[in-house]
């Protein structure tokens, strides 16, 4: 557990924070790389990542919130832990496709060559923000015997719940690995078989959905849930099947011309 990556004067430089800033960033300079192949126009692009990213960072709060609304409003103070929390990743994800959609909307963009521009760029930073979970001591495990499992000794995890030396499973370390191996499926199979457009954004959020559902077992923070599953499994289990009927229908659809395709491109 390193919480502080170094400090100015009496100010605190915090390792989550600034992982989470790199993982905006590179997942943005990403998105932007892949759409110049693509003809898209980088201004738009880029201005489409920054509504992501403030969308983003609202949302994850915003399901916190919900979630955990008995506790915020029992104890009003703690508010101020809600501003410094990253919230739930669930959260930010859906309300940047919603604010995404409306976005591609609005400017005549194509849609689902736009989210698959994105689709490795939020795995990616999602890899790097999960490092960051992993220094804070935050989204912690479940106690357990594996070989593999972490113990958090600092004084810090007190401030977040994290139990001290107590083995864990590693689940912030599970996840990044899931999101990397996701990343090289997407980029993998990109151009295997016949690629179409939203091809990559569905599988994406088929394969996070299935990763984070099964992930959410070791999981030992106190989260929402849902009947018998925490919040996060509960918005897997429809997103799993939705991913599939995209895929299906997106699949079926007929290939566009050449033409159209490149001046849909040039008009975005």
């Amino acid at each position: 557990m390193h919480p502080i990556l170094f400090e100015l004067g009496d100010f605190p430089v915090y390792t989550y924070g600034v992982l989470l800033a790199a993982a905006y960033l590179l997942g943005l300079q990403f998105a932007l790389m892949r759409a110049r192949t693509r003809g898209l126009d980088p201004n738009r692009v880029m201005d489409l990542g920054i509504w992501i990213i403030v969308s983003a960072l609202l949302g994850a709060k915003l399901l916190l919130l919900l979630v955990e609304f008995d506790t915020y409003c029992c104890s009003p103070r703690e508010l101020v832990s809600l501003v410094r929390s990253a919230g739930v990743f669930y959260g930010g994800l859906i309300l940047a496709v919603v604010v995404a959609l409306w976005y591609l909307w609005r400017h005549r963009m194509p849609v689902w060559t736009v989210t698959d521009v994105f689709a490795p760029g939020i795995a990616l930073g999602h890899v790097i923000g999960r490092f960051g979970c992993f220094f804070a001591g935050c989204c912690f495990g479940r106690p357990t015997s594996v070989p593999w499992a972490i113990t958090f000794h600092s004084d810090y995890a007190k401030t977040i719940g994290t139990p001290l030396d107590v083995p864990l499973h590693p689940t912030q370390l599970y996840e990044a690995g899931a999101e990397l191996l996701i990343l090289a499926a997407l980029l993998l199979t990109e151009r295997s078989g016949r690629p179409y457009p939203g091809r990559t954004f569905w599988l994406y959020m088929l394969l996070y959905a299935i990763s984070r559902f099964v992930i959410e077992f070791y999981r030992g923070d106190p989260r929402g849930t849902v009947g018998m599953f925490s919040t996060s499994q509960f918005l897997s289990l429809l997103i799993v099947p939705l991913a599939i009927a995209m895929l299906i229908v997106l699949a079926r659809r007929p290939d566009p011309t050449p033409t159209a395709a490149g001046r849909r491109a040039r008009a975005a």
